[in-house]
């Protein structure tokens, strides 16, 4: 699921939970509503952190490396 899902279920689980008023036997669009939102934010979290973690490059195979070494006397 990519951003626009995740951003879709949040936009769908507003609508459900703070503009609709219809009342359906044995469902809660109010939760339903709040699920979808909360699914929307974990989804949207977990995929920036993700990406996020795709972005950072390790060091090219030619970069030189540092070698510290400490010496006490």
């Amino acid at each position: 699921m990519g951003i626009g899902g995740c951003i879709g279920l949040l936009a769908v689980g507003a609508i459900l939970t703070f503009a609709v008023d219809w009342h359906i036997a044995g469902i809660n669009l109010d939760l339903v509503g709040l699920i979808m939102m909360i699914v929307g934010i974990i989804g949207l979290a977990t995929y920036v952190s993700i990406l996020k973690r795709r972005r950072t490059q390790p060091p090219s195979p030619g970069a030189p490396v540092v070698d510290v070494e400490e010496h006490r006397y």
